[in-house]
């Protein structure tokens, strides 16, 4: 019985010994993990004050659950070689519809520009969806042409107001917010905000409403960002995570404005 104890706080002493020489790369991911997606902030007191128990904690309670969201990251190499295809099949056949995959691709994969050239040549050969209109829209807001991206969207939403689960009408408000439309705007997103529950419409609309000086009225639609966290599935938080950021830098900024 005394060996068996013995064996058991040896192989405990020695579980301890590996675990904290190891303690400064679980702390090391944990910290670098934290930095990137920015989880709450106790973490980081968690992770710094527990030592590798806290980093540890942490790792399976943020970094694990984290993993299906690399998925992202993985699906990224079939897309580029998708592309790649795409890219050589359009020297023999650059129809529309090529054009078409190829413009989603270039937006799956953050590259606007060529997106938007994709769906410049996609348009000029058939107008009969309003689809290659609304993702040109899309990604002409990324890159910043909101006159561009005005003419396209108010197209795709006079066909279907609900276009893309009612996204496109929050992105011709914000087009409209960006290129001085103030009036259009304003109608557009309430309009928006009335079926919508997108953080990305809440988020643009505070934005108009502080530019336009409702700071009081851009704080409420910042708080319905935020309170959307308590009741949210850990993982529609993590992909949420962008626009929580967003919506607490915000915040700082009404209340150091107030």
């Amino acid at each position: 019985m005394a060996e068996a104890a013995c064996y058991i706080s040896l192989s405990m002493g020695s579980l301890l010994f590996f675990l904290g020489g190891w303690g400064f790369v679980l702390q090391a991911i944990a910290v670098v993990h934290f930095i990137r997606r920015r989880p709450d902030t106790y973490w980081i007191f968690l992770i710094l004050f527990l030592g590798w128990v806290g980093a540890l904690i942490y790792i399976v309670a943020e970094v694990i659950p984290d993993a299906q969201l690399l998925r992202g990251s993985f699906e990224a190499f079939p897309r580029r070689r998708r592309i790649r295809e795409l890219e050589r099949a359009i020297f023999d056949n650059p129809s529309a519809g090529n054009y078409e995959e190829l413009g989603l691709l270039y937006l799956d994969d953050g590259d606007f520009a060529k997106a938007r050239e994709c769906y410049d040549r996609s348009i000029a050969q058939r107008t009969d969806s309003v689809d290659p209109f609304y993702r040109r829209g899309v990604a002409e807001v990324e890159l910043g042409d909101f006159a561009a991206a005005v003419q396209d969207l108010e197209r795709v939403i006079a066909a279907d107001p609900a276009y893309d689960f009612h996204r496109g009408i929050g992105l011709v408000a914000h087009a409209y917010a960006q290129t001085g439309q103030a009036e259009k705007a304003a109608k557009a997103f309430e309009q928006a905000t009335k079926i919508s529950t997108s953080s990305e419409t809440y988020y643009n609309y505070a934005q108009f409403l502080l530019a336009q000086g409702r700071a009081d009225e851009a704080r409420q639609w910042v708080q319905k960002i935020l309170g959307k966290r308590a009741t949210m599935p850990g993982y529609q938080r993590r992909r949420e995570r962008v626009w929580f950021r967003k919506a607490y830098a915000m915040m700082a900024r009404l209340r150091v404005g107030a």
